[in-house]
């Protein structure tokens, strides 16, 4: 969902139905729904006695996100428009920075959230998503592979290995396919705009004709450790663990009996935890690239 990051006492105010204009220098052509964040920096001290009036029974936050509202129109502010907000809506004025030149964002339907959430915020109006928001973006992600020519591919064949390129988030989301190692990439670029820690593993079997692999986000909320999945059909949605062990050894034991039928050598059988390569490698450098992280021994 858009938010929008605003100091207090600001976000506090349109919190509490008492601000309806954001005043901004610069224009959006953005119109929706948009969570209000409050910034991490502290009440000025210097409030006008006024405004200090209007907040002095307001609690606030500081990097929450503490209500949603709507942004349903933003308006180049003329001297006639200043001048009418100053006359004829003072609490309001007193609330923004109202000059000429200068946009008016008109936020309505204001409702504030149960239990705000913690998060860093950040400049101009940006993403926050859930880890379910994150899961919708990826269904509508179908298993398939892009190759170097640029075509889209449904089916992993003989070509793959030498014809495969490495999607970027962007192109996951325009083409909308991707293998694994693709819709992982858009999961590492989703879930930066969460505050959750997340890593990233590669699991892989070495075989002399066939080398089954698996790419997969893992990430920590409230002490326990949850299992994104959404490429592997069999597996897919998010499953809660109570320790990276845990979780590591579940998804060790169904690549086992999944990919491999049970036939396999634990020496050829590795995890790695990996960093995010750079886009469109082929196929043998992005496992090369995975098999230079760091390997995990559970």
């Amino acid at each position: 969902m858009k938010c929008l990051t605003i100091r207090e006492p600001y976000a506090s105010l349109i919190k509490n139905n008492l601000k309806h204009i954001e005043t901004r220098s610069w224009n959006t052509s953005y119109r929706g729904k948009l969570y209000i964040h409050a910034g991490v920096s502290k009440l000025p001290k210097n409030l006008d006695h006024d405004l200090q009036k209007l907040v002095k029974d307001l609690t606030f936050s500081y990097s929450e996100i503490i209500c949603e509202c709507e942004l349903t129109d933003v308006i180049y502010m003329t001297k006639e428009y200043v001048d009418e907000i100053k006359n004829n809506h003072y609490e309001e004025y007193i609330c923004g920075d109202f000059q000429v030149g200068r946009y008016a964002w008109i936020l309505k339907n204001v409702k504030p959230l149960n239990k705000p959430i913690k998060t860093k915020g950040r400049l101009s109006i940006w993403n926050y998503y859930t880890e379910e928001e994150i899961f919708n973006i990826l269904k509508d992600i179908e298993y398939g592979w892009l190759d170097k020519n640029k075509k889209i591919n449904y089916e992993v064949n003989d070509l793959f290995q030498d014809n495969y390129i490495l999607q970027s988030p962007k192109e996951v989301l325009k083409n909308k396919v991707g293998v694994c190692w693709d819709q992982v990439e858009l999961e590492r670029y989703l879930f930066k705009n969460t505050d959750l820690e997340f890593k990233t593993y590669f699991i892989i079997h070495y075989e002399e004709n066939y080398t089954p692999t698996h790419t997969f986000l893992v990430y920590k909320k409230d002490n326990s450790y949850y299992w994104l999945e959404h490429s592997w059909l069999p597996y897919q949605g998010i499953h809660k663990y109570a320790s990276l062990k845990e979780l590591l050894l579940d998804v060790k034991n169904k690549f086992i009996l999944d990919m491999l039928d049970n036939k396999y050598e634990e020496d050829n059988l590795c995890i790695y935890e990996y960093s995010k390569p750079k886009y469109h490698l082929n196929g043998e450098d992005f496992c090369e690239w995975a098999e230079n992280g760091c390997q995990v021994d559970i």
